[in-house]
């Protein structure tokens, strides 16, 4: 049986932060407010403004919600923080647990599950600061050819940079040390950009991305007609089940829930690998799982409340269809 959507109790959006994407974050919790008033829920927008457990737990008790729409991205938002809280604050909520999240954020600890897991990823090398010996391992990568500098922990492509020499390299890892103590170096993979929303246990249309600059930066992400943004992808069917196919077994491996967005590069031998796992994906005008639900029939609306029947069907401990 449907839920009606009052028996959602009183929804609360979460949004802002403190991260380096907050005004992203800002934008998507706004367009799910509405999405969510528009559908006669009951929901509230909760603006967060501190790292502090304590200050938000107050916000949150203030606020009186039943459930939470997480749409805070970055740290205490997608590294398991604030789910923690919410854990505690016996809150359900949308996406993904504590430790799914908290490996997710991570592209080191992400990348390293997948690999002892037998899924594809590019190459890579971890620098620590201060960590003069391991450049070394970075150096030959560089012989061989272009490699992607990335802070660990930080999304929307924020503080990465494709490096060409020795001479790049450092005022790379220095910007990249900005966001936290250790650094991902990956062999930079020439070929095509490709992500695969999950919604449920259910694989998305995969969409291709095509930035008009060259490089999915943060510009590209979220500046309108930097992109184009082609779904489903021209990859044919065979390859887009290959790619479905590996972000089920990512979104598992992770042990993620609800939603992901898993992205891809797929070399000239057109061979998929993994670059990173999103548990908290933008809900803005541009982004991506939205995008890739709309062809399947599920507009901006619908999915927003499929999410809250996946996390109403966990607080009511039974089994809830979605729509």
């Amino acid at each position: 049986m449907a839920l009606d959507y009052k028996e959602f109790g009183r929804v609360g959006v979460l949004m802002g932060g403190c991260s380096s994407e907050r005004e992203i974050s800002l934008k998507s919790g706004k367009a799910i407010v509405h999405a969510l008033q528009e559908a006669g829920c009951d929901v509230s927008a909760v603006e967060l403004n501190s790292f502090d457990d304590s200050v938000n737990q107050r916000i949150l008790r203030e606020a009186r919600i039943d459930i939470g729409f997480i749409a805070l991205h970055g740290v205490y938002g997608e590294d398991g923080q604030i789910q923690g809280l919410l854990e505690k604050m016996r809150i359900p909520y949308i996406g993904s647990g504590v430790e799914a999240s908290r490996i997710a954020i991570d592209k080191i600890q992400t990348q390293t599950r997948l690999a002892k897991n037998g899924i594809s990823i590019p190459e890579f090398c971890v620098v620590r600061r201060g960590d003069g010996l391991r450049l070394e391992q970075v150096y030959d990568m560089l012989d061989r050819g272009l490699v992607v500098v990335k802070p660990a922990c930080e999304g929307s492509s924020i503080g990465i940079h494709i490096v060409q020499d020795r001479d790049q390299l450092e005022p790379a890892m220095t910007q990249a040390f900005e966001y936290g103590p250790q650094v991902l170096i990956e062999r930079y993979i020439s070929g095509r950009e490709l992500t695969s929303g999950i919604l449920g246990e259910e694989a998305l249309p995969v969409v291709e991305i095509r930035p008009k600059t060259g490089f999915f930066d943060f510009q590209a992400k979220y500046q309108k007609g930097m992109t184009e943004y082609i779904v489903p992808a021209q990859i044919g069917p065979e390859l887009s089940r290959e790619v479905q196919g590996i972000a089920l077994q990512v979104f598992k491996t992770i042990g993620c829930c609800d939603l992901a967005r898993i992205d891809f590069i797929i070399d000239q031998e057109q061979r998929p690998f993994v670059l990173e796992v999103n548990t908290i994906p933008g809900f803005t005008a541009t982004s991506l799982l939205p995008m890739a639900a709309q062809v399947i029939g599920c507009d901006f609306q619908n999915l927003c409340l499929r999410l809250l029947k996946l996390a109403a069907g966990r607080r009511l401990n039974t089994n809830v269809h979605i729509l």
